[in-house]
This record gives structure tokens, C-alpha cells and sequence, in this order.
């Protein structure tokens, strides 16, 4: 019980919000991309700005704990890892044609990167609950985004599994 309680404890759900509140807005913006035809959809927006807020959520929370340690800054390790997972991704986006594929991917591994990094600095609870969105996210929103594409008609079986 002295677990869920740290869990659910008001710093954390004050993360948790931001989380949340970055999954919600970068949704909105993906809606109307899939509305206007674009590649990067719902999902794809979700997950940067989700993995955007953890990156940053991760600084707010990490420099409380490091504050009163000099020439110590474990915020340059979590900023070069964004650097690289920006490499990762861009070698997974595949142009075919004239689709582009692998932006969702490439945001997903980008923000795992972020969850990999907020568990390293001990951000269990963020790092759970983020996971939590993406796994939404990846399914959910998947449904939710195809049914869009139908209504707005660029839905394509054999082409859009990003």
C-alpha cells in the first residue's frame, strides 16, 4: 500500500497530467494531419509530444535530485540520447515510392528511448505510466485513426501500417 501511495503521490500526478496533457494535444494535431492527407498521423504526433513532455518531465524531476551536486549533470546524458534516437528513427523512415512509412515506428522508438531513460533515473512511475499511453497509443489510436482515413478517404490496407 506504502507503494501505490508513493505511485499516486500529488508530484506524480502532477507528471502524470503533463504526460497525459501531451498525448491529448499532440492527438488533436494529428487528427487534423489525417484529415488534411498528410503522412504523420495521430499517433505519430501523440508520441513525440509524449515523448517530448517525458524528456522534460525527466529534467524537472532529475535536477531536484542533483541540484546540490557541482560540476554533475546527468541532464546532458538524457540529451544526447534524444540526439541518437533522432539517428535511429531517421534510418527506419523508408520512403516507397511516393509513401513514406516508418514515422510512427520512428516516434515509438523515440519515446521508449524516453521511457528507457526516465527508468534509468529512477522514474518508475513515469516511466510506467507513459507506457501505459504509448501502448494506448499504438492500439487505440491505431482504430481511431483508420477510421479517419475511411471517412476522409485515404485509408489504404496493403500501404499504411506505420
Amino acid at each position: 500500500m506504502d507503494y501505490l501511495t508513493s505511485i499516486l503521490g500529488p508530484e506524480n500526478i502532477d507528471y502524470f497530467t503533463r504526460l497525459l496533457v501531451a498525448f491529448v494535444f499532440g492527438s488533436f494535431l494529428g487528427i487534423e494531419r489525417v484529415l488534411a492527407h498528410k503522412t504523420a498521423g495521430m499517433r505519430t504526433y501523440a508520441l513525440v509530444s509524449l515523448g517530448a513532455a517525458l524528456f522534460v518531465v525527466m529534467s524537472v524531476s532529475v535536477v531536484k535530485d542533483f541540484s546540490g551536486i557541482s560540476n554533475y549533470d546527468p541532464l546532458r546524458v538524457a540529451s544526447q540520447i534524444v540526439v541518437g534516437l533522432g539517428f535511429l528513427g531517421a534510418g527506419v523512415i523508408i520512403f516507397r515510392g511516393e509513401r513514406l512509412s516508418g514515422l510512427t515506428t520512428a516516434a515509438g522508438l523515440w519515446v521508449s528511448g524516453a521511457i528507457g531513460a526516465a527508468a534509468g533515473f529512477g522514474l518508475y512511475a513515469i516511466a510506467g505510466f507513459t507506457t501505459l499511453l504509448v501502448l494506448f497509443i499504438f492500439s487505440a489510436l491505431w482504430f481511431l485513426e483508420k477510421e479517419i482515413k475511411k471517412i476522409s478517404g485515404v485509408w489504404d490496407e496493403d500501404i499504411d501500417r506505420t
